[in-house]
């Protein structure tokens, strides 16, 4: 009996990059141009995800007014 050639079937679109879990943030135009304000200011200018992850981080950790 002849082999018969297994098809490995490619999934569909790019490969994971992460295990956190994944959220869609809207953002209004005069916001994404801020995001894109502050990225164009940093010295090695993170990707768009990045950018708003740094930009939580040092809101979470900010100390509260008053």
């Amino acid at each position: 009996m002849k082999r018969q050639a297994v098809k490995v079937r490619k999934k569909r679109g790019p490969a994971p990059t992460g295990k956190g879990t994944q959220i869609q943030v809207r953002l209004q135009p005069d916001d994404l141009i801020a995001v894109d304000d502050w990225i164009a200011k940093q010295d090695k200018a993170p990707t768009r995800p990045e950018a708003i992850r740094t930009l939580m981080r040092q809101a979470l950790n900010a100390k509260p007014r008053g």
